[in-house]
């Protein structure tokens, strides 16, 4: 039993957890903030903003060590949500549990470490396709020698549903990402036959649970069949323990609500009976959400709720008292098979097209599309999605306020930074650059990352050096936005508004759309790209991880009609008015609208003193009637 967390400092995420531990809950889940998940050292120019504020910085085995005071390394399970730079974030722990008199062997957790689902839906990557899958076989093989109880991939799925994957892809995408780094772990001769049903079973999954109740209990059973099936039929793995569908779960957020957000707490607990009641398919660990995390981060009284959710499920429930209470069953049954056999068929597909790495392009196009049609249902009324686009009316909530959710203070960053700084210059620099020269060699010769990265971390190396030095060897990976492939889905919906686009004096308006800082989480900027484009717009979108700086120039260069800026991270009072306030710099004019998860003070902060012509949120379901804003605003810029 978890909950995903950490945020302002490694003493602050410490101490939430030591409390956790002590109300019940049974492993960590570490959440680090953006600059650690994308190999940026606190004080890079990307960086600003972002410190401490989706996570926990963790910048070097100072860090690492304060993060995990009093918590036994041999002990505890730990699940880190780590992708590009997984392979450091294990070195420390490693480093970190080697200083303690803890050896490898002994410690249990989970890396994330699936690069293909931050490609296609979540944007944290650094590293190209093939060096990035690269690294991971090399922690599947340095595992497999060196720590065994760890799980050095997590095929994550979960990300997937929320970039608008439907059951059969997000059991298809999964698997097939899973089979192209098992394929390439065996090809590289780092793992003997004989280890190779550990290796297997040391693959686990990290899925979604949805509102569709039922769909989802068939799509854990179906997934449960085709991993059973790969192993048999693929790898000859013989023993059934290691073919196990091992899975954990994080229920969804993507369905989570601003409006009327006590709704949560119901869709929370159906979607964690999704993944309990099938004995058979049962996730083995679940992390719940709290019911506020569509209006920013929750409090510790949040977590401690959704802590709480899964108590009383397990200890006050008769579940865990029977076999398998879907087993034969007719719905269920024909349900899961019918998905079972739709992935399949997917999955063979995908592998048709040289895997999923080689694949990434056109899987992003297809979630796309995905993600612009169930927009299309919500906002047509097709799929109900109570309090929000349906049983509107509400009383004022008890739960409310100014004090709902937590604030990471700015001041962090600061902090942080000049940690870092003097954490460089007391360390013994020369040891420090010897190790790093050691991990571009290994990176430069195919030699195992592993061990040079732990030599780099015991010597006081950061995260950005880590990844720097790899950047120099493998280079940067910019992916693809999807956007082409879902233009012309939505065009009915926008009908009006392109006939208004088309009345505007001087052609059609140019929107510049753009996402700040190192918030990866694309969706919302996609579909609004999509829509512009369906509703006749010139739209600007270049994708996600750009400083203020390169947003300037290109609103400087394309002469844009409006700025529309996406963040998502909680960093929108620190990048939006800087990007504001370059652009009147420039002599840029056009009107700025931003749209993510904003809190009220905040939305009228942009308001009012800081520029902003607009502002959406998730309850701004209806992107007609925001495409119609646009329009507006780029007519009334032109006119003035």
């Amino acid at each position: 039993m978890r909950t995903y967390s950490g945020h302002s400092t490694a003493a602050a995420s410490n101490q939430l957890y030591r409390t956790n531990l002590a109300k019940g809950q049974t492993g960590l889940s570490i959440a680090f903030d953006l600059p650690t998940q994308t190999g940026y050292d606190p004080d890079h120019v990307l960086a600003a903003g972002e410190v401490g504020k989706v996570g926990v910085p963790v910048a070097h085995i100072g860090h690492m060590r304060t993060l995990l005071d009093s918590i036994p390394p041999g002990k505890m399970n730990t699940s880190m949500t780590i992708n590009a730079t997984a392979a450091w974030m294990l070195s420390l722990y490693v480093a970190n549990a080697r200083a303690q008199g803890v050896d490898s062997r002994e410690l249990r957790g989970t890396t994330q470490n699936d690069i293909v689902k931050e490609y296609l839906s979540r944007g944290t990557y650094i590293f190209p396709p093939a060096p990035s899958k690269r690294l991971i076989v090399d922690m599947v093989a340095w595992c497999a020698q060196n720590a065994p109880k760890w799980n050095p991939m997590n095929v994550c799925s979960y990300h997937l549903q929320e970039a608008g994957a439907t059951p059969v892809q997000e059991i298809a995408y999964s698997l097939a990402t899973a089979v192209d780094v098992l394929d390439a772990v065996r090809a590289s001769g780092q793992v003997s036959d004989d280890q190779f049903d550990q290796v297997f079973g040391s693959i686990s999954f990290f899925v979604n649970a949805g509102i569709r109740f039922i769909e989802e209990v068939c799509k854990m059973r179906a997934f449960t069949e085709l991993w059973d099936r790969i192993g048999r039929e693929r790898y000859g793995v013989k023993d059934a323990k290691a073919r196990r569908f091992r899975y954990g779960v994080q229920v969804n957020s993507l369905g989570l609500t601003e409006a009327q957000p006590e709704n949560n707490v119901q869709r929370i607990v159906l979607e964690m009976l999704a993944v309990t009641l099938s004995k058979n398919a049962r996730a083995r660990s679940v992390q719940l959400p709290a019911w506020n995390e569509a209006l920013g981060l929750p409090r510790p009284w949040d977590q401690q709720w959704a802590l709480r959710m899964q108590q009383v499920l397990a200890f006050e429930s008769d579940l865990l008292e029977y076999e398998d209470i879907f087993d034969g069953s007719k719905v269920i049954e024909a349900r899961t098979a019918e998905l079972r056999d739709a992935a399949w068929a997917e999955f063979e597909e995908v592998i048709s097209l040289g895997g999923a790495f080689a694949a990434v392009e056109d899987l992003k196009g297809r979630l796309v599309r995905s993600m612009a049609e169930r927009t299309r249902r919500i906002e047509s009324g097709e799929q109900i999605v109570v309090g929000m686009n349906s049983y509107k009316e509400t009383e004022e909530s008890p739960l409310g306020g100014s004090d709902n959710i937590l604030v990471v203070d700015h001041a962090v960053e600061a902090e942080t930074i000049a940690d870092v700084q003097k954490w460089r210059s007391e360390r013994d620099n020369a040891r420090v650059a010897a190790a790093l020269a050691r991990v571009k060699a290994a990176a430069e010769s195919g030699e195992n990352i592993m061990e040079p990265s732990i030599e780099l971390a015991e010597a006081g190396g950061t995260t950005g050096e880590w990844s720097q030095a790899l950047r120099e060897v493998f280079g940067e990976f910019r992916a693809p936005t999807g956007v082409n492939a879902a233009v012309g889905r939505r065009t009915n919906a926008l009908t009006e508004v392109a006939n208004y686009v088309k009345s505007i004096p001087g052609g059609p308006p140019r929107f510049l759309v753009a996402k700040p800082g190192l918030d990866g989480h694309s969706n919302g900027a996609e579909q609004i790209a999509v829509a512009a484009r369906d509703a006749g717009m010139e739209v600007v979108y270049s994708g996600i991880r750009l400083t203020p700086e390169q947003i300037v120039a290109s609103a400087r260069d394309e002469d844009p009609d409006v700025v529309g800026l996406s963040i998502l991270s909680g960093s929108h009072l620190q990048l939006v008015p800087d990007v504001v306030r370059r652009l009147r710099a420039e002599g840029v004019d056009s009107p700025v609208i931003v749209g993510g998860i904003i809190p009220e003070v905040d939305r009228d902060r942009l308001l009012t003193k800081e520029g902003v012509a607009a502002v959406y949120t998730p309850k701004d379901f209806d992107i007609a009637r925001i495409m119609r804003e646009v329009a507006e605003l780029a007519a009334a810029h032109r006119a003035e």
